[in-house]
């Protein structure tokens, strides 16, 4: 699911390429390394990437290397709920009710990918012989409020003795600091990673339930003639994440325990956690020179920026932007957008 705007890296963001197009780890972009990551386990052919129409081109652009039809670009923004119904779409129309679909995010950084294929190949299991919904659990670290949580419940019965599956008691909305420290502290709660695995079958089941207008869309889903339908029944589908509409209606929803390193790159803060700082705190990419200058991230990969007497700063340059903002501030990047000129954005 590749359908993000990614507002909060403006400058280096843009509507026409995200965050997930965006190189900030390497040669590869974000999305580059989300396929790469499943390359080794899943057929060509059933690698599908769901996007908004805008950003086709510039995916294909990024993967020249996959397969352009099955870059699936949307008409309009609907929210998660009917994104995944046009990948059971999809899915179903490839390989039946039975089939196995995984629902992963184009824009995290997760490590190693070895432990990654393990952990899919287990849901994937598990999803194939129960009627569960699986979703993944992100083990937290710290008393994040910036995401939602997963109660976990009791163990289930697995196959794959290597990785823990329990029975989900509750999604959880993003927390205040306070009820986020209560949650490490019970070790009963996880971050909700948005990565999802289940039978076709399972996901009708509770759609035909809470949502009859996505189970409707994914049974009409057509084996031919994809573009067609999608233009005419697309922008049809509630506007509705997929969280409120199915997940946390369903009955049964399993989680299933990660075991690889996971960041969702939420804002420029999160650079420090992959680049090493220099002596005074400083995370930078490019060139800087500093006086008295700590704390501060710098991303500049086409000019030298100069640091004096300032801490705690971000600074971004592109070839026609710079942004500086206190790091305390960059979740409102997004709302300078409305200020900036269409050229800008």
């Amino acid at each position: 699911m590749a359908g993000g705007s990614g507002e909060r890296f403006w400058p280096l963001s843009r509507r026409q390429k995200p965050k997930h197009l965006l190189h900030l780890f390497g040669e590869r972009s974000l999305l580059g390394q989300t396929v790469d990551r499943v390359r080794p386990m899943v057929p060509p052919e059933r690698l599908f990437i769901l996007t908004n129409h805008e950003q086709v081109d510039p995916i294909r652009q990024d993967l020249p290397d996959f397969a352009a039809s099955q870059i699936i670009g949307e008409p309009e923004k609907r929210d998660t709920a009917p994104a995944v119904a046009l990948a059971n779409g999809i899915a179903r129309a490839i390989g039946g009710e039975d089939a196995v679909i995984a629902l992963l995010t184009a824009d995290h950084v997760i490590s190693p990918s070895e432990t990654f294929r393990e952990n899919l190949a287990a849901a994937v299991q598990f999803a194939a012989t129960s009627a569960s919904l699986v979703t993944f659990a992100i083990k937290p670290t710290w008393a994040s409020p910036g995401f939602g949580y997963l109660e976990m419940g009791e163990s289930l019965p697995s196959e794959s003795p290597a990785f823990e599956f329990r029975k989900l008691l509750r999604f959880v909305e993003k927390p205040d600091l306070d009820t986020a420290k209560k949650y490490l502290e019970n070790g009963h709660y996880a971050w909700n990673s948005g990565m999802f695995c289940w039978k076709i079958s399972s996901f009708l089941g509770e759609a035909d339930k809470n949502a009859p207008a996505l189970a409707q869309f994914i049974r009409d889903f057509p084996k031919t003639s994809r573009e067609e339908f999608i233009k005419n029944n697309f922008a049809n589908l509630p506007k509705i994440s997929i969280d409120y509409c199915i997940m946390e209606k369903a009955r049964d929803v399993a989680v299933v325990e990660t075991k690889f390193k996971w960041d969702d790159v939420g804002a420029w803060t999160a650079i420090p956690d992959h680049f090493a700082p220099d002596t005074q705190g400083n995370t930078v990419v490019g060139q800087i020179a500093q006086i008295d200058s700590s704390d501060n991230i710098v991303f500049s990969k086409d000019k030298t920026v100069a640091l004096c007497g300032v801490d705690n700063l971000v600074v971004v340059t592109t070839e026609d932007a710079v942004l500086i903002c206190h790091k305390d501030r960059v979740q409102d990047i997004k709302k300078l957008l409305s200020q900036l000129p269409d050229t800008l954005k």
